[in-house]
């Protein structure tokens, strides 16, 4: 009944409609004026499995893996965090079938399908970033899911460990 490609691909087909969006919003994002006190940005990506939404909320960071804040008065300066995209279908699903899907299909092909989402997930996110102009940004970029230990570095176009980033 389910299979792993055609699941990802219709992960494929879903998040596609979704890219103008992402578009529209990385560039937003990149003409930003950002504090001088960020050293980094961390493009958090949260995933809800049991309703396959995807939301990516966007994180000023510093060195010290804290988010920065800007408490001045100039309203043009930019410190914080900001959504980029909100929860988002990744997939369609019937209520009816979700229990057999879970426990029949998604549970017994977990690693592989985990690997295979990421791997949509990262290289739709980073084609945006790119159309965007992302590479354009003087900010070190990363691409992350929450509470994972590995980062996407955006400029370089490969997956670091968190640790490296606040080095």
């Amino acid at each position: 009944m389910f299979s792993v490609d055609n699941y990802i691909g219709s992960i494929k087909s879903n998040i596609e409609k979704q890219s103008d969006l992402l578009v529209r919003n990385l560039e937003k994002i990149i003409a930003y004026n950002f504090s001088s006190y960020i050293d980094l940005l961390d493009f958090s990506t949260f995933i809800e499995h049991t309703r396959f939404e995807l939301s990516i909320r966007m994180f000023a960071m510093d060195k010290e893996a804290n988010e920065v804040f800007y408490e001045g008065n100039d309203t043009t300066v930019f410190a914080g965090s900001v959504e980029v995209i909100p929860d988002v279908k990744y997939y369609q699903l019937n209520d009816n079938i979700l229990d057999d899907f879970i426990d029949n299909f998604y549970e017994k092909n977990y690693p592989e399908i985990e690997q295979l989402e990421q791997k949509v997930f990262t290289d739709w996110f980073s084609q945006c970033w790119k159309k965007a102009g992302g590479d354009t940004l003087d900010l070190p970029s990363y691409f992350v899911f929450h509470d994972d230990y590995k980062s996407f570095d955006l400029k370089k176009n490969q997956w670091i460990d968190d640790e490296e980033k606040w080095s």
